[in-house]
């Protein structure tokens, strides 16, 4: 018989008090991403940043280091990302609805932010928080751009319903055809809304599980 766990009210105690500690002593944002522009490196863990980014973190600036430049942390504003514009022709962007500034962080330039983001023309309608706010290629989009900047228009997708049919399987379908003696004027191809369409056949099983 297994012996009975005895709780120990002590013991539980000093795990929660060392426990917040760790959570107390913490680093914070603004010190896991601070970055020396000369070195390259964080001072906090020494890791040098990737060559590719430097020139975006010499001339470019984080989202919470824009926002706390605007009244109310930008809320409303519209943000995007040079990646986004250089790699989609979309829109891609967050609209900020709320923001989490490090007030113990130099000019208050680390934080948490939120916001509903766009993401090459479709919108989320749910609140999240907005990830990589420490990268250095943010830009805050001008209020008189806004509008142009948001307008999308969707280009039709190309839908394909027929597609050939495996080369074994196009022999078996006209070899059927030509036994049961039907003209051969077209190609046989799988429409795809029928497939797509048709319930799944549900497989009756015994009570071993074999299929019958």
């Amino acid at each position: 018989m297994a012996r009975k766990k005895l709780y120990r009210p002590i013991a539980a105690m000093a795990k929660k008090i060392r426990e917040y500690r760790a959570l107390k002593e913490r680093p914070r944002a603004s010190q896991r991403f601070a970055l020396d522009l000369e070195t390259m490196r964080r001072p906090l863990t020494q890791k040098r940043l990737p060559v590719r980014a430097w020139e975006d973190a010499r001339n470019e600036q984080r989202l919470l280091a824009l926002l706390s430049r605007l009244p109310r942390f930008g809320l409303g504003r519209v943000v995007t990302r040079k990646s986004w514009l250089c790699a989609h022709d979309e829109p891609c962007y967050w609209v900020i609805a709320r923001v989490r500034a490090d007030y113990t962080a130099e000019d208050m330039d680390h934080g948490r932010a939120w916001g509903y983001l766009t993401f090459r023309g479709k919108t989320e309608e749910e609140l999240k928080e907005i990830d990589q706010v420490m990268y250095h290629d943010w830009r805050v989009v001008p209020k008189h751009e806004e509008e142009a900047f948001k307008k999308f228009t969707p280009v039709l997708e190309e839908t394909i319903r027929y597609l050939p049919y495996p080369p074994l399987l196009r022999a078996m379908i006209l070899a059927q055809w030509q036994k049961e003696g039907k003209p051969i004027t077209e190609e046989p191809m799988i429409d795809l809304e029928k497939v797509t369409a048709s319930p799944r056949r549900r497989v009756k099983t015994k009570g071993t599980g074999t299929p019958v």
